[in-house]
């Protein structure tokens, strides 16, 4: 591990053989970079962005990953996550805390794993409650990318007779016909190249992965299922937002009730693949789902 700079924002640079990544000190925990070792960023960067809330603060984007607290409410969800997190080093990575949040309660923390000589890495999300009162939440974790790309959203298409097999859950901002969705039995492929406005889904995702294509690389993002578990959001375990400037892929854990001193962990398995083509259309992205053995 060393220090760097990345976006005028002070971080400890992690990689093994394969990859490479930023964590940054200065904010989060947010995870602001993340590629082959080689190549070039995939998260989106966004130093300039912000959100104005209701009450008139800001709250700041910057891009790459972040662990946020569902359900989404105003203003908890947006809390500012604008200063130091206490990093600690782990045996195979680190870990980044934030202070707790005196208005929530909850300590927000990210542990990162990598995995030796492989394109791999083990994110764990953990949400502990600080506070004297029992917490409702689940983690989320959030991954900006850079636009530009396909993201395959994998759809459950095993048979259930007179039952149905799938669920979806649209935002009020989100339009059923919108050209760059395209919607598939066993996957919908979002095309990254919104102009104007922007897109949200959410879904059961029992396949337990999402996966974004950019220029030949495809990052792939694991997070387990829990049937017998309740989901935010209509039951969505996983969720996609696209708008102009990046694509996100999100995954939720259940439900918790928090006890006061009690933790809710979500960990995500990050992959990275090369020189995978295109998924331009639903057999192209069957191609890609079959070579890489994603079913």
């Amino acid at each position: 591990m060393k220090s760097t700079k990345f976006l005028n924002l002070d971080c400890i640079a992690l990689e093994n053989e394969s990859l490479s990544m930023l964590v940054t000190q200065s904010v989060g925990p947010r995870i602001l970079s993340f590629g082959f070792k080689d190549g070039g960023n995939l998260f989106a960067e966004l130093p300039e962005m912000v959100s104005e809330l209701p009450d008139g603060r800001e709250f700041q984007f910057y891009g790459g990953h972040r662990l946020w607290e569902a359900p989404e409410t105003m203003p908890n969800t947006y809390v500012p996550d604008n200063f130091p997190v206490e990093i600690a080093t782990l045996k195979d990575g680190l870990s980044a805390t934030q202070r707790v949040v005196s208005q929530t309660g909850i300590e927000k923390s990210i542990e990162i794993h990598l995995k030796p000589g492989k394109a791999q890495v083990v994110v764990d999300h953990l949400l502990t409650n600080r506070g004297s009162e029992i917490v409702e939440c689940a983690p989320w974790a959030v991954t900006q990318l850079k636009p530009g790309g396909v993201a395959l959203l994998p759809q459950s298409y095993e048979q259930s007779g007179l039952l149905p097999n799938r669920s979806i859950a649209l935002w009020p901002y989100s339009d059923a016909a919108n050209p760059l969705v395209s919607w598939g039995n066993r996957e919908i492929l979002v095309r990254a190249e919104m102009k104007t406005g922007s897109f949200k889904i959410g879904f059961p995702n029992p396949r337990g992965w999402l996966a974004y294509w950019l220029a030949g690389t495809l990052f792939v993002k694991r997070a387990a299922y829990n049937h017998q578990a309740q989901y935010f959001d209509l039951g969505s375990s996983s969720e996609c937002y696209f708008n102009d400037r990046f694509l996100e892929l999100e995954t939720l854990g259940p439900i918790s009730k928090l006890q006061p001193g009690e933790r809710a962990t979500h960990t995500e398995t990050w992959e990275l693949f090369q020189d995978i083509e295109e998924p331009t259309d639903h057999a192209a992205a069957q191609r890609v789902i079959e070579n890489l053995g994603l079913n």
